[in-house]
C-alpha cells in the first residue's frame, strides 16, 4: 500500500501537471520543473511545520508563566506599611501600627479647694497615649479584616486591650461589618485619631459617641456608600473588655452624610447622627440598676481626670441627636457639630424630669504649605494632608505645616437649681479654647503643640458655685508615627 506521503505527493504532481496544461499555449510544463515545484512546496511545509511546533512551546510556556503569575505573592512597603499580597490582589495581609507619646504641662492656681480632690494638682508629665500593634488585609477580595491591640492610656500606660477585631463584607455600594469596632456615629467620631486636627476629639462629640459607640464596641453595621453619600446604621452592645454584667446594653446608631454641593476644590458637608439606647446594663440582679453617665477628660489624656460627669443617672434609656457641617476650600477647612443629649429616667419620682445635656464645637485647620485635607469618601470624614514635599532639607523639602483652633462647650448641668434635690444634675459646664499647630514630615510621621485653655463652671452637691470650678491651662506636644 502506498503511504499517507506518496499520495499527497502525486496529488501534487497531478495539480501542477494540470495547471501547466491549462496554462499559455506556449507554455512547457516537463516532469522535471514539477518535481522541483514539488520540492519546494515540501520545504515550505516542513518550515512551517516548524513554526507551528515552536508557536505552540512558546504559548503553552507563557501559560505556564501567566498561572506562576497569579499564584505568585509580592511584598511591598507603601507608606511605611509591610504588605504580603498575592498578584491578582484577592488576598492580602499587612501590618499596622500606632505610636503617640504626649508630653503635657498643667498650668492651675494654687489653694484650689479640696472638694475638687485630684483635680486640684493635674498631672504634669507624659503618656503614651497610643501604642498598637496589629495587622489588617483581605481574602477574596470582597472580604477584609483587622485585629488590632492597644497598649496605650488615659493617663497611665494600658496593659495591652483588643481595639478592634472585625470582618468586613464589601457589595457595592453596601458593606457589612462585624466584631469590636467604632461605628460610625458623626463627623468627628469617623476621623482618623492619626489624623485629626487636634490631639483628642473634642468633648461634644466624645461625650455623645461613647454613650452607644466608640473604640472596642461590640456590634454589626450595615452602610450604603454613594459618590456624594452615605448611611449607615449599627446594633451595638457592650464594649470589649467591660466587666460582665446581668444584661448588657442594647443600642442603635445612625448616620446619614452628604455633599451636596462640591467644586474641583470645594466642598460642603452636611450631615446627621443619632444613638439610642433601648437598655442600658444592668449591674444589680434585685430590683435591676441600670446606670447611663454622660461625661468626657478635658480634650487631653496626660491626666486621666474627668472634669465635669453627670454622674451615674439610673435610667431606662437614653438618646442623642447631633448635626454635622463643614466648608472646605483648598488649604482651608472650617467643620463643626451640635449634639443634643436626654436620659431618661427610670422610675423617676414626681416632679423629678428627664435631664437633658447639649455640647457643640467648631474647629479650623489651614494648612500653610497649601496641601488640603483629604475627604475620605469611605467615612465621610476629613483626614490628614497628603505629603507633597516630604520633609528632606538638603532639597529645602519641609513637610507639611498647618495651624489650627477650636472652640468647644460641653453642657452637662440639668436644673441645677431646682428646688427638689432628686431633679437637680450638677455636672458642670466645661468650656476649651484651644490653639494649635501640626507639623506632617512626610506620611507616617506627625508632630503636634497644642495650647489649652480650660473653664470648668460647676457647682459643688451643696450648690456652691466655688466648690468644684476652676479655670487652668495647658500645653501638650506629642510625637507620633503611624503605618
Amino acid at each position: 500500500m502506498r503511504t499517507t506521503q506518496t499520495v499527497f505527493r502525486t496529488t501534487l504532481v497531478a495539480g501542477v501537471s494540470f495547471l501547466a496544461m491549462a496554462g499559455a499555449a506556449d507554455a512547457q510544463t516537463t516532469p522535471a520543473d514539477a518535481e522541483a515545484r514539488i520540492a519546494a512546496l515540501e520545504a515550505q511545509l516542513s518550515a512551517l511545520s516548524s513554526q507551528i511546533a515552536d508557536l505552540k512551546a512558546a504559548t503553552a510556556a507563557s501559560l505556564k508563566d501567566v498561572r506562576a503569575a497569579q499564584n505568585a505573592t509580592t511584598v511591598s512597603v507603601a507608606a511605611g506599611k509591610p504588605t504580603i499580597a498575592s498578584s491578582d490582589g484577592a488576598f492580602s495581609i499587612a501590618l499596622h501600627g500606632v505610636m503617640q507619646m504626649d508630653a503635657a504641662q498643667y498650668f492651675q492656681d494654687k489653694g484650689l479647694p479640696a472638694v475638687i480632690g485630684p483635680a486640684r494638682d493635674l498631672n504634669s508629665g507624659t503618656n503614651f497615649r497610643r501604642v498598637r500593634l496589629g495587622v489588617d488585609g483581605k481574602f477574596y477580595k470582597a472580604f477584609s479584616y483587622r485585629v488590632l491591640l492597644d497598649l496605650g492610656g488615659s493617663g497611665t500606660d494600658g496593659s495591652g486591650e483588643l481595639q478592634e477585631a472585625f470582618l468586613q463584607y464589601d457589595y457595592k455600594p453596601f458593606n457589612l461589618k462585624i466584631g469590636v469596632f467604632a461605628p460610625n456615629l458623626g463627623l468627628e467620631d469617623a476621623g482618623s485619631v492619626t489624623g485629626g486636627l487636634f490631639l483628642e476629639r473634642p468633648s461634644p462629640a466624645e461625650a455623645a459617641r461613647t454613650m452607644a459607640g466608640a473604640e472596642k464596641r461590640i456590634a454589626l453595621q450595615a452602610q450604603a456608600l454613594g459618590d456624594r453619600w452615605l448611611l449607615s446604621g449599627a446594633v451595638t452592645g457592650a464594649k470589649a473588655g467591660d466587666a460582665q454584667t446581668y444584661d448588657e446594653q442594647l443600642a442603635y446608631v445612625v448616620r446619614a452624610a452628604a455633599t451636596p454641593f462640591k467644586g474641583k476644590d470645594w466642598l460642603i458637608h452636611t450631615g446627621v447622627n443619632a444613638s439610642v439606647v433601648v437598655t442600658p446594663a444592668q449591674i444589680a440582679p434585685v430590683n435591676g440598676a441600670y446606670p447611663i453617665t454622660i461625661q468626657d477628660r478635658p480634650e487631653l489624656r496626660v491626666d486621666g481626670q474627668r472634669l465635669v460627669t453627670s454622674g451615674a443617672i439610673d435610667a431606662s434609656g437614653a438618646r442623642h441627636y447631633g448635626l454635622e457641617l463643614a466648608a472646605q476650600r483648598k488649604n482651608l477647612l472650617i467643620q463643626g457639630e451640635y449634639f443634643d443629649i436626654t436620659v431618661d429616667r427610670r422610675n423617676a419620682a414626681p416632679g423629678v424630669s428627664d435631664p437633658k445635656f447639649t455640647g457643640w464645637y467648631v474647629e479650623s485647620g489651614w494648612v500653610l504649605t497649601g496641601e488640603s485635607r483629604k475627604y475620605n469618601t469611605g467615612s465621610f470624614a476629613f483626614d490628614a494632608p497628603s505629603i507633597a514635599k516630604p520633609f528632606d532639607p538638603k532639597a529645602g523639602k519641609w513637610g507639611a505645616w498647618e495651624l489650627a483652633a477650636r472652640y468647644s462647650v460641653l453642657n452637662l448641668n440639668h436644673h441645677e437649681n431646682a428646688a427638689l434635690a432628686a431633679d437637680r444634675v450638677r455636672g458642670g459646664e466645661q468650656t476649651i479654647s484651644t490653639v494649635g499647630v501640626n507639623w506632617f514630615p512626610n506620611g507616617v510621621t506627625k508632630f503636634s503643640l497644642d495650647y489649652l485653655d480650660v473653664s470648668i463652671d460647676r457647682q459643688d452637691p451643696a450648690g456652691g458655685l466655688v466648690g468644684l470650678s476652676q479655670n487652668y491651662q495647658a500645653v501638650n506636644f506629642r510625637s507620633q508615627f503611624a503605618f
